[in-house]
């Protein structure tokens, strides 16, 4: 059943809408995961690490919203079923129990990365078949690059003071 007529040509929309589809799934997954080291989280940095994985989640869950808007938008119907996510979700995750605050530092940079990757791959699937959802990948890019530099620092190691 179709409730929305797309304005896309059909194998744009095919284009798109796995594009879209997919990128729900690593935003959806990408909340979860910083979700689940927010709770986790442990050691010396603990507050600084644990509230900037609730900017990651905002941010994923704020996309996740406006990319499921645009397909639905485009007549494809966006599925953000959990047994969708846990089938499909391919960045990498958090171990079970307590995660020092390094390991969590070195996971979202290892996630972010990847979804980025994901993202850019879809960019450029998205050139010719929809620019307007290419111009929202790019957005969410950026906003994905920006929380991954802030993680990367975290971790590089403290310069030491000759004395």
């Amino acid at each position: 059943m179709t409730v929305v007529k797309s304005t896309l040509p059909e194998e744009a929309l095919g284009v798109t809408g796995t594009a879209l589809q997919d990128t729900l799934v690593d935003l959806l997954g990408l909340s979860l995961v910083g979700k689940q080291a927010h709770w986790n989280v442990v050691g010396p940095r603990f507050r600084s690490i644990h509230l900037q994985l609730d900017e990651v989640v905002a941010t994923a869950r704020a996309h996740s919203d406006t990319v499921a808007e645009r397909a639905a938008a485009l007549g494809v119907s966006p599925d953000g079923r959990p047994e969708t996510i846990a089938a499909t979700f391919a960045l990498p995750g958090t171990k079970d129990g307590w995660l020092r605050d390094t390991e969590v530092v070195e996971l979202m940079v290892s996630s972010l990365e990847a979804a980025i990757g994901r993202l850019r791959e879809r960019i450029e699937a998205t050139e010719k078949a929809d620019p307007v959802s290419q111009d929202l990948l790019i957005a969410i890019t950026a906003d994905l690059e920006k929380q991954r530099w802030m993680f990367e620092a975290e971790n590089h190691p403290r310069e030491t003071s000759a004395g």
